[in-house]
């Protein structure tokens, strides 16, 4: 469920590198920070978390692209993404693994119709805000 893709099989198929380009990332970040502003100010209910962990998660993957870019690289595919932060990052383990599990529950959602229970959205709420948070700051540094 949450297998993390191997980093060298990404680099091979779908990893490209590319010249960093700050106003994209600085424009990815934007509509990021916009969609974060809209979640966070939905009231969370039955009917509707599922659609607010995805946009949590539509958040995170957003950072992590502008964090690829940020280092000259572009994926063509978005389980590449958490490939590279668990590759590049791997003190941040546990974070890998919940962005994982975040983009499995979006694709069941998505793909099925199954929605995303409260509970997880409850347990995990401020480590989703905890994540975006450390992608701020790695975009910043980088």
């Amino acid at each position: 469920m949450n297998d993390i893709i191997d980093w060298n099989s990404c680099k091979e198929e779908f990893i490209k590198e590319v010249e960093p380009d700050p106003s994209k990332i600085n424009a990815i970040v934007w509509a990021a920070e916009l969609r974060l502003k809209f979640i966070k100010e939905v009231s969370v209910n039955q009917n509707n978390v599922s659609f607010v962990v995805e946009g949590y998660y539509e958040v995170t993957k957003e950072l992590l692209i502008a964090l690829l870019l940020s280092k000259g690289l572009r994926s063509k595919n978005h389980q590449c993404l958490i490939s590279y932060f668990y590759y590049k990052y791997p003190d941040y383990e546990a974070e890998s693994y919940l962005i994982s599990q975040m983009s499995y529950l979006r694709n069941r959602l998505g793909y099925y119709g199954e929605p995303i229970e409260i509970d997880f959205y409850k347990k995990n709420k401020e480590k989703f805000e905890n994540v975006i948070q450390l992608l701020r700051s790695l975009i910043k540094k980088a």
